[in-house]
């Protein structure tokens, strides 16, 4: 499974904007996402790659653009 394709289909589907060419923009700073667009993103994340991610321990400084939310789920995939 390609983690950039899908997680950028999931942010797609959140913000209706093709992030593709704009992977180390801070979709929170620039108002694409909110708080419960983060918490429907960790769903949909948790439930296409099967990991854990509790909404206790999200960090919005750690998932704030697409390049680190794609390196975030490939880490924890690999654990």
């Amino acid at each position: 499974m390609d983690t950039k394709k899908e997680v950028l289909s999931i942010l797609k589907d959140l913000t209706s904007e093709d992030l593709s060419d704009k992977m180390d923009e801070n979709i929170f700073a620039n108002g694409l996402m909110d708080s419960m667009a983060s918490v429907q993103m960790l769903l949909n994340l948790q439930d296409k790659f099967n990991i854990d991610v509790p909404v206790s321990e999200f960090d919005r400084k750690e998932w704030d653009t697409p390049n680190k939310i794609v390196a975030k789920v490939d880490s924890l995939r690999n654990e």
